[in-house]
């Protein structure tokens, strides 16, 4: 359900880019210009959004890398929001609360998102797992230095029961 809107704003996008053009013209060219192989044309990247949208909320659809696709959706969707729904140029009142409606909408779907990016499915995270490997080498490490001690006073006991007295 999170990824349906992204399918049909995306769809929306591909096909229908020259009406969000005027909104990303702020925005967009200045993100293209830091990441390398981007073009500067707003029109364009309106259509990589909308690509990056349709592909990541289809596989998000289908629970096929659902973290990758949602943080692509994450990543999409800030941008997004800032060209699309900056409710505080906005002048005439029924306008600004209509987009400020969007903004909060889009933030929610952003908190969703982010939700979804971090969800391990019941499965331990990398963070668990780090910290269980460090503790499995620390008792290991533990039981290492106890045996070899263990061994070291069977030795050392074993050569003075040798020893003549």
């Amino acid at each position: 359900m999170l990824a349906s809107m992204f399918v049909v704003g995306g769809l929306d996008s591909l096909r229908n880019p020259v009406g969000k053009v005027p909104a990303a013209d702020d925005v967009a060219p200045k993100i293209a210009a830091k990441l390398p192989y981007l073009p500067e044309d707003t029109e364009q990247l309106v259509r990589i959004n909308g690509a990056a949208q349709v592909g990541a909320g289809i596989l998000l659809s289908l629970g096929r890398l659902p973290r990758v696709s949602a943080l692509v959706l994450v990543l999409s969707t800030i941008p997004t929001t800032l060209a699309g729904h900056r409710f505080w140029e906005e002048d005439d009142p029924a306008a600004r609360k209509a987009q400020r409606i969007h903004f909060f909408k889009n933030l929610g779907l952003l908190g969703g998102l982010m939700l979804a990016a971090v969800d391990t499915e019941g499965r331990p995270g990398l963070a668990w797992r780090a910290q269980h490997v460090t503790q499995h080498a620390a008792r290991t490490s533990r039981r290492a230095r106890r045996s070899a001690a263990r061994e070291a006073r069977l030795a050392a006991m074993s050569t003075r029961a040798k020893l003549p007295v």
